[in-house]
């Protein structure tokens, strides 16, 4: 049985779609597991990604953001 540890929970401001981030732990050991569930009125979508997906996810976020003049750098 997997150990579910929530990290993130936010509300997108248009489309109301809620996000939440936890970690996924087996217990069989092994790698760590990042959950990203999207709800969307009665509809979830659900990403179990690795933390080499993960980086190259959020690099790519961070770097569109910077790029929209949103003052993150």
């Amino acid at each position: 049985m997997a150990q579910i540890v929530p990290l993130s929970k936010f509300k997108v401001p248009l489309g109301s779609q809620e996000i939440e981030l936890q970690q996924i732990d087996h217990a069989e050991g092994g790698m760590s597991l990042l959950r990203i569930r999207i709800r969307e009125g009665k509809r979830f979508t659900i990403f179990d990604i690795d933390p080499a997906t993960a980086t190259l996810w959020a690099q790519d976020m961070h770097n569109w953001a910077a790029s929209q003049g949103t003052g993150s750098k």
